[in-house]
């Protein structure tokens, strides 16, 4: 269990494997090494979300989560509030997106983080390999930088 308190809390999702899917352990690890002195951040990186993550969400003052996807132009990234589902739909299926994971924290420890970001970036290939795309590689330092923009602003909000 966590000895200091969780301030902000990112939780990335995606395979390595696959592509621009491996945006998300990629921006985990970027923010490990180049925002580890931030006070009270955790960062969290599967290859999917999963209710086990839940209780770590209920302790944690903010969250960040970091996908892909496909709907999106390849390379192009939104920073958007989001909010827990009506039902944590995908319970059964042990794989949940950021709002049924954020119910299932409601559903389950009564809490959860007083805000919420999904920092989404567009997959322009999720085919076997482990390189980006062209405008997937281009995007990351903007990515990095909105990142890290929005957990000195999470962090600088939190009790201290």
């Amino acid at each position: 269990m966590e000895t200091q308190p969780v301030r902000c809390l990112i939780l990335t999702c995606g395979n390595t494997l696959r592509g621009d899917d491996g945006v998300g352990p990629h921006l985990a690890s970027w923010a490990g090494q180049q925002l580890g002195n931030v006070a009270g951040l955790r960062v969290v990186s599967r290859q999917q979300w999963t209710p086990e993550l839940a209780e770590d969400l209920a302790r944690a003052e903010t969250a960040i989560f970091i996908d892909c996807s496909l709907a999106l132009p390849a390379g192009t990234t939104i920073l958007q509030q989001v909010a827990a589902a009506r039902e944590a739909t995908g319970a059964q299926t042990h794989q949940l997106d950021a709002g049924e994971l954020l119910a299932l924290a409601k559903s389950l420890y009564g809490s959860l983080p007083r805000e919420t970001l999904l920092l989404t970036m567009g997959a322009g290939s999720v085919e076997i390999g482990e390189q980006f795309s062209a405008a997937v590689e281009a995007a990351l330092p903007g990515a990095q930088a909105l990142l890290e923009d929005t957990v000195e602003r999470l962090a600088g909000k939190c009790r201290g």
